[in-house]
């Protein structure tokens, strides 16, 4: 069993100075930094800032990753980072180093905790308190893309079942450590039947392990309106990595303010905090900018270390601040507001309200010791795997499916056979509609020639590697241009790839 260390903690000797990795940002970044750790000082949070050079900065100087190695080594070595937002400059090809950190130090979960502060902060939704719990390593996110073809480009959507696992478990266990009561988990699986199919296979089975929690799945689209029109309905949403990082940000908006959101990113061995919003070069040097999302991602960031009782007192005078109605630009009201303050003077405010609790706004009550969270090792299932075909993706600029089609259909093959051919996901061979738009990216799929249709459906024989490897050198011996090719299995004996439509 893993123990992944969350934001309720078991440390409990929080008298130790703790170290850890900062990192300025870019933008507004070194101004809500300031004011972020000059709160935490106040607070007694006793913490030692190590900073780290990462952002722009280090992109412009030629290092493409956008961090040096001396922070890495300062990362690895303090295990705790709290970062501002950062500025990836545009084209030359650089990678996003929020992702690249992610990725890198196995921060599977991003856990974004938004409710509303009502009626101090404007929003129609006065009882929202949702926590969305966002896969951080997969899905789009990988970056793996393509130009195949002179029309067409790819990016890979990768879900695999230990990612799966992972953060769907731990989010259940997220619930049940915070007292919440319902997990929904948001989708696109009745079109994305494999990748998003996998993820909802998974958070039933996970769920049925947490029969005191109520489980609910819908659909992405839908999801995402009914969170926007009634985020009182939910309590903690997981999903994967692009949905989540959509919705959470619609969540936070709705709540108030985007600048008013932090958020954890948890993994085995590192955790990362900051918050949910970019560097606002905009407004950069202004110093109206909040740093409440920053701040919050601190508390978050205390809470995981074990210094809870530093992270209650913050959290309340934060909102006691929030409550007396002293606010930065974002969310000052004329008429209601108090006053309208500067980045350090709203971080000054804080500081003045340190041992105060809030009024009306539910104080900060986090226990020492709440609990911890669980996360089992990933063990993988023996399955019997079986190639079945192969789809093969041509780059062909005619126009008449019927043409390629009847080439390849003629070719001899080695027992395999064409079955169909698709262009963007349609079948358009045989009995294609000529209706269809048609690019130069054609996926043409072979199978065993003795593979049968029982009521509709067909049972797919066994292929050897060789055949397939003969296939693409008669393919390219008739003048096909093949761009890649993607096997065609059977785990267990249910089919491990789509259909196309129509097929």
């Amino acid at each position: 069993m893993e123990n992944i260390k969350t934001q309720i903690s078991q440390v409990k000797n929080t008298d130790t100075k703790t170290k850890i990795a900062v990192a300025y940002g870019d933008g507004i970044g070194p101004e809500i930094m300031k004011a972020t750790l000059s709160i935490l000082e106040a607070a007694g949070a006793n913490i030692e800032p190590e900073v780290i050079e990462v952002g722009e900065k280090v992109y412009l100087s030629g290092n493409s990753a956008g961090i040096e190695k001396e922070s890495w080594d300062i990362i690895n070595k303090n295990k705790i980072i709290l970062k501002a937002p950062i500025t990836t400059p545009q084209g030359k090809g650089y990678k996003s180093l929020n992702v690249t950190l992610r990725k890198s130090l196995g921060l599977f979960a991003n856990v974004r905790p938004v409710n509303a502060l009502h009626p101090y902060v404007h929003t129609h939704f006065p009882a929202m308190d949702v926590v969305v719990i966002r896969e951080n390593e997969e899905d789009l996110y990988a970056g793996i893309e393509h130009q195949q073809t002179q029309d067409v480009v790819q990016c890979l959507k990768l879900i695999t079942r230990p990612g799966c696992e992972k953060i769907i478990r731990y989010a259940f266990e997220y619930a049940k450590c915070y007292g919440r009561k319902k997990v929904t988990c948001m989708v696109k699986d009745n079109i994305m039947k494999l990748t998003d199919g996998l993820f909802h296979t998974v958070f039933k089975e996970v769920a049925a392990e947490y029969p005191s929690i109520q489980s609910e799945s819908q659909i992405i689209d839908i999801g995402s309106a009914r969170l926007a029109a009634h985020p009182e309905k939910y309590d903690v949403i997981v999903t994967s990595n692009l949905y989540g990082d959509i919705i959470s940000d619609i969540a936070a908006e709705i709540a108030g303010s985007v600048g008013m959101a932090g958020s954890a990113n948890v993994g085995k061995n590192v955790a990362m905090f900051e918050a949910i919003h970019g560097s606002a070069p905009d407004i950069a040097g202004k110093a109206i900018a909040n740093p409440s999302g920053l701040l919050n991602a601190a508390i978050m960031m205390l809470v995981h270390i074990g210094k809870v009782a530093v992270a209650n007192k913050i959290k309340n005078a934060w909102l006691t601040t929030i409550e007396q109605g002293y606010h930065t630009a974002d969310i000052y009201i004329e008429g209601q507001s108090i006053a309208k303050l500067s980045t350090g003077e709203f971080a000054k405010k804080v500081i003045e309200n340190l041992g105060k609790q809030p009024i009306q706004l539910t104080p900060s009550t986090l226990h020492e010791n709440a609990g911890s969270i669980t996360i089992p090792t990933y063990q993988r299932p023996q399955q019997k795997q079986v190639l079945v075909g192969t789809d093969v993706f041509i780059n062909w600029q005619g126009n008449n499916p019927e043409e390629i089609g009847q080439a390849l259909a003629d070719l001899a093959s080695y027992k395999l056979t064409l079955k169909m051919i698709t262009n963007r996901g349609v079948k358009v061979y045989p009995n294609g509609l000529p209706e269809t738009y048609c690019t130069d990216h054609w996926r043409c799929r072979f199978v065993a020639s003795d593979t049968v249709s029982n009521e509709g459906k067909s049972v797919y024989a066994p292929v050897d590697f060789e055949q397939i490897l003969a296939l693409l050198a008669n393919i390219n011996a008739i003048g096909y241009e093949i761009i890649k090719t993607e096997n065609l299995y059977e785990f267990d004996g249910k089919r491990g790839f789509s259909l196309g439509q129509g097929e």
